[in-house]
């Protein structure tokens, strides 16, 4: 009996993931642990396993279809068998999937102008230079007009969301214009079909070819613009190689997100930096008497973010989320904490930190942090922060300003550490030195509150004994 295949629900709150990569086609054998396809969420990646064995015997979605949970994605079954199909026709026909071939790829967006006179630059990026909007073209599409010299920017798209897809294309091939390989390079630096009535040329098959070119710029329809000369002779010769690498979904979120942080907030830095000789004195303390008092590998991260958990419940404004005209201000202390990973920057939630001890903050964070990196986190415990705490100071930074996690109000961005100059009863000595960078959103709290945090955070680390006594 087949096997339906269905789209996980990874998180409570998931409505639907992105379809982002299939491993496997139609007529794959597959066994029980063999990795079918690839998910994304707006906050992390996830790879689905088969759990049977057979032979896939439908796929229902294409890669970079939207797929609402539980929804069936592909039925796998044994190589014979006939699947009655009807019940996911509607799923399939809405996704415009095709349940008799291999999912592929279906479209590449691209925001970028199209450089002037640059057939590499062509092969990549598709540019409708009439609406200066984005295109979107799919690579089947994209490969057969390259084969027959068409200048696809012209295209009328008829796909999903203003896609061009491959009856555009042949729709084209009717009507033109069509560019010999030779005018190629030069011919997409032009605006041909543009600025004259028919857009033919006096080839072959009435194929615009060089000569073409060369009386269109003399009669100055579009001339290309001559590149800049650059070094000598032999440099201006020499071709710029690059490597091409299309986004991630999880990067393009994080773009997106970082954009709008920017554009939609008023975002202002303070930083202040303090004696960190506490947290290291009682550090060491820990790693002297960790193993015989069941303690973590506590680190000064995770000191910080004790002390932060403390301090910014009496700092309501920054434990706070701005939604429009409106404040919100948490009871608790929900911090947010930047971890790196392969798939780009995450931001898992240790809930309720206030209330948690330093070992329970130091062993929760390492879970997460594993799970952020192995890709297989629950998306709940990517949202919910009302304040973040990112830090560089093992990568060697000083100091740095972060961008706000919005909606939220406040987030520290911590440093590494740096020996300091003081003077101590008439001598110069050397103390560690770490420096805390502020950034909150200038809208929902002025610089003087903000500094007064920082100050209160500065005394609680370096007294930070006491601060484990209240």
């Amino acid at each position: 009996m087949a096997t339906i295949v269905k789209m996980p629900q990874r998180g409570l709150s998931e409505e639907s993931a992105l379809l982002a990569e299939w491993h496997v086609k139609v007529g794959d054998q597959v066994s029980v642990g063999d990795l079918l396809f690839v998910i994304e969420t707006d906050k992390t990646t996830f790879e689905v396993e088969s759990e049977v064995s057979g032979t896939v015997l439908n796929v229902l979605y294409k890669e970079y279809d939207e797929v609402p949970v539980q929804e069936a994605v592909c039925i796998i079954g044994e190589a014979d068998e006939v699947v009655d199909l009807s019940e996911y026709q509607q799923e399939a026909i809405s996704s415009g999937a095709n349940s008799n071939t291999p999912a592929t790829p279906e479209a590449e967006t691209i925001d970028e102008k199209l450089p002037v006179g640059k057939s590499d630059a062509f092969d990549g990026v598709v540019v409708d230079d009439t609406k200066n909007t984005k295109a979107k073209i799919s690579p089947r599409a994209k490969a057969l007009a390259l084969k027959k010299g068409i200048d696809y920017r012209q295209a009328s798209a008829s796909g999903p969301e203003g896609r061009i897809i491959e009856p555009d294309i042949i729709s084209m091939l009717e009507s033109g214009p069509f560019v010999s390989s030779a005018a190629r390079d030069g011919y997409y630096g032009l605006e041909i079909g543009k600025n004259q009535e028919t857009g033919l040329g006096t080839g072959l098959g009435q194929r615009i070819t060089t000569n073409d070119l060369e009386i269109r710029q003399d009669e100055s329809l579009k001339k290309v613009p001559e590149k800049p000369f650059m070094g000598s002779s032999d440099d201006h010769h020499i071709e710029k190689k690059f490597e091409s690498v299309k986004l991630s979904q999880t990067r393009k979120v994080i773009s997106k997100n970082m954009l709008k942080s920017l554009e939609t907030t008023a975002q202002l830095t303070l930083n202040a930096s303090f004696d960190a000789t506490a947290l290291l004195e009682y550090r060491q303390q820990i790693k002297d008497r960790n193993e015989s008092m069941n303690l973590s590998n506590i680190s000064i991260n995770d000191m910080i973010l004790f002390a932060v958990s403390r301090t910014v419940k009496n700092h309501k404004a920054l434990n706070a989320h701005l939604l429009g005209d409106e404040m919100h201000l948490y009871e608790h202390v929900h911090l947010g904490v930047a971890v790196d990973t392969d798939r780009g920057l995450m931001v898992p939630t240790l809930s309720y930190c206030d209330m948690k001890s330093l070992d329970v903050i130091s062993k929760e964070l390492r879970v997460l942090a594993s799970e952020c990196r192995e890709g297989t986190i629950n998306p709940d415990h990517l949202r919910g922060g009302t304040f973040t705490v990112t830090n560089l100071g093992s990568l060697g930074i000083e100091s740095f300003t972060p961008i706000l996690n919005a909606p939220q109000t406040g987030i520290l961005g911590v440093g590494t550490i740096v020996n300091m100059p003081k003077e101590v009863q008439g001598k110069i000595v050397l103390y560690p030195s770490m420096v805390l960078s502020l950034t909150m959103d200038h809208r929902a709290l002025d610089g003087a509150a903000a500094a007064r945090f920082l100050k209160e955070l500065r005394e609680n680390l370096e007294k930070f004994s006491l601060l484990l006594a209240m």
